[in-house]
């Protein structure tokens, strides 16, 4: 195994080195907060009858004789969505498996849990970024009753998985495991389905043409097998080392997904029963942080990692910035290719090799921390190894050092890319990201002349109209967070995919999102300042010509910096929407941070440049 690398360890130092102070206050909380028994052993007789009044049999008398661990369950079980359907059956086999290794489990709480992919290009999307603290927040009330001494997060999409996160490390003292469901089979290849999508896009195949593509597409329990946010927080939070060793990619309704659930289980009572105790507030680290990004950028993950790592981060204490990601993707080689970033899916990434060759061919480049914690235990030297039943017991070999399959994933010898898939952009517009792992290289510097709109519909019907039909860079503004909440755009992607077809250069400027499929078309999104904030692009006219750079890492509109200094600003986002449920979120849009520092409503108590408190 190689020493560190160079730039991983500066990053690495430099993160510790701006976050030392409010790390430091958050490890005095949670070891502060940690008690040397069941906690709930110090509440009123009043309120521990409460806690156990729903239980039965040796669980009640367990938890009633406060003599046994408590392991809090919470799930983002709903039967509407694919991926967490599964969860239906995983709390009987936790309890069991808890009860089994002398613990007490309880289903403490749900969490809501959405699909972008049902809300893509409806309102309801503007709900879909601050579902992630909606449900930060609400793990916080489902750990909050002070009856447990470890917890298991069953999540997967999205925003789960980091609002899940985020909201645990309120809770820090808790040895927590990250359970995860696994994906769907695999099913109509991915280029067919977006061929579907850009006939459709131009008016040459029907609904039903369509309905009939996307619907081979996602067709039964589990998780979507593309590459988007979903299973980014998969691979991510393994590397991390919160999921058992190589449970990310295992499909439900297997006995190997049973058997690692309920080995979750058994191992969260073991994390809090050792010697060496290993709290999730500990685990998670600068070093496992880093880890988590350097996987990301070596699999062209999700862009949305760039608001939700931070936010995770800061809720740990840890403050990790654009420039952190920037730095590291210039050094860390692409080693995959799942769509959108090639024609696999993830059952075809597992295949070769999956996230174990992953960490192994990682770690050998010494891109990865090896000397971190791991709710597996100590070192990710671990993460090489993979699941398998062995007469129906459960054990872990050794994965294969090399990829099964070149053509989806590849040694640090051989890479795709000599650099990451995500990349920093800025100039007099702000700073934005740009996921150049799937753009190809003629279309990564781009200079035409600006259309500007404030709906994303409003450019299909452009579209539509045959208005644009040359090189254009589209600038979809007032969709940031304050605005109205960062929606994805990814419906603009089959319209955008046809011009770029025609031979047309195309770019997509926005302060708003890009779902975790983005593709072949070149996106600086997540602009900040946005526009509702007056930031440069409400600024911006029809035929401004504006340059995007992204091996420069420039992004510039060509126009004096005094006229447009000048101009009056256009007007924003509707300040009060109603519908969908948009007016229950008026406060968040009105308290939400900046997308390059995560895009948190949980403003100073997370972000820890502000924090001041020891």
């Amino acid at each position: 195994m190689a020493p560190v690398h160079a730039v991983v360890e500066q990053v690495t130092r430099r993160i510790a080195e701006r976050s030392a102070q409010t790390r430091s206050a958050y490890l005095e909380r949670i070891h502060a907060a940690a008690a040397e028994g069941p906690v709930r052993a110090d509440l009123p007789c009043s309120n521990l009858a409460h806690g156990f009044a729903a239980c039965s049999g040796s669980d009640r008398l367990a938890v009633r004789g406060v003599s046994k661990p408590g392991v809090a369950i919470v799930s983002a079980y709903n039967d509407m969505l694919s991926a967490h359907q599964p969860y239906a059956e995983f709390p009987a086999w936790l309890k069991d498996s808890v009860r089994e290794a002398g613990g007490v489990a309880q289903f403490a709480g749900g969490v809501p849990a959405m699909c972008d992919g049902i809300t893509q290009g409806r309102t309801g999307m503007e709900l879909s970024l601050f579902s992630r603290d909606v449900i930060a927040m609400a793990t916080g009330v489902a750990l909050s009753h002070e009856m447990f001494d470890g917890a298991l997060l069953l999540g997967v999409c999205d925003k789960i998985v980091p609002g899940l996160l985020i909201g645990a490390l309120s809770f820090g003292h808790l040895p927590t495991v990250l359970v995860p469901a696994g994906p769907m089979p695999s099913g109509l290849p991915n280029r067919e389905k977006s061929r579907i999508r850009q006939l459709f896009a131009e008016g040459k195949a029907t609904r039903e043409d369509l309905l009939e593509a996307e619907s081979a597409s996602y067709h039964s329990p589990g998780t979507c097998t593309f590459y988007g946010t979903a299973n980014s927080n998969q691979l991510v939070v393994e590397v991390m080392g919160l999921h058992l060793p190589g449970s990310s990619f295992v499909p439900p309704g297997t006995p190997l997904r049973k058997a690692l659930t309920e080995e979750a289980g058994r191992q969260v009572v073991r994390l809090g029963q050792d010697e060496n105790r290993t709290s999730i507030g500990e685990l998670l680290d600068e070093k496992a942080i880093v880890n988590g990004v350097v996987a990301l950028l070596a699999t062209g993950g999700s862009t949305n990692h760039t608001l939700h790592l931070p936010a995770v981060a800061a809720a740990a204490g840890i403050e990790l910035t654009w420039d952190d990601f920037s730095e590291l993707s210039a050094v860390v080689p692409s080693l995959a290719k799942v769509y959108p970033n090639g024609s696999a899916d993830i059952n075809h990434f597992a295949a070769a090799g999956g996230v174990q060759t992953l960490v192994g061919e990682l770690l050998d480049a010494g891109l990865l921390h090896a000397d971190v914690q791991t709710v597996a235990g100590p070192g990710l030297d671990r993460y090489r190894r993979q699941p398998f039943l062995e007469d129906g017991e459960l054990v872990w070999r050794d994965a294969p050092a090399r990829s099964l399959d070149t053509e989806v994933l590849r040694g640090v010898d051989d890479p795709f890319a000599p650099e990451g898939g995500l990349r920093v952009v800025e100039g007099n517009l702000g700073r934005a990201v740009i996921k150049v792992s799937a753009v190809a290289a003629e279309h990564r510097s781009v200079t035409a002349p600006a259309r500007v709109f404030d709906d994303q519909h409003d450019f299909t019907t452009a579209f539509a109209a045959g208005e644009i039909d040359h090189d254009v860079v589209v600038v979809i503004r007032n969709q940031g967070p304050q605005a109205n909440g960062m929606p994805e755009l990814h419906g603009l992607t089959p319209a955008l995919g046809v011009l770029m077809d025609r031979g047309h250069q195309v770019v997509l400027v926005t302060d708003g999102r890009m779902s975790g499929a983005s593709g072949k078309i070149p996106a600086a999104i997540q602009l900040t300042p946005e526009a509702t904030a007056g930031g440069p692009l409400s600024r911006i006219q029809d035929g401004d010509v504006l340059r995007l750079d992204a091996d420069r890492g420039t992004l510039e509109a060509l126009v004096p910096d005094d006229e447009l200094a000048a101009r009056r600003p256009a007007g924003g986002a509707d300040p009060a929407p109603f519908g969908t449920g948009r007016e229950l979120f008026a406060a968040f849009r009105q308290s939400v941070g900046r997308a390059d520092q995560g895009a948190s409503v949980f403003g100073q108590a997370l972000r820890p440049s502000q924090q001041v408190r020891a």
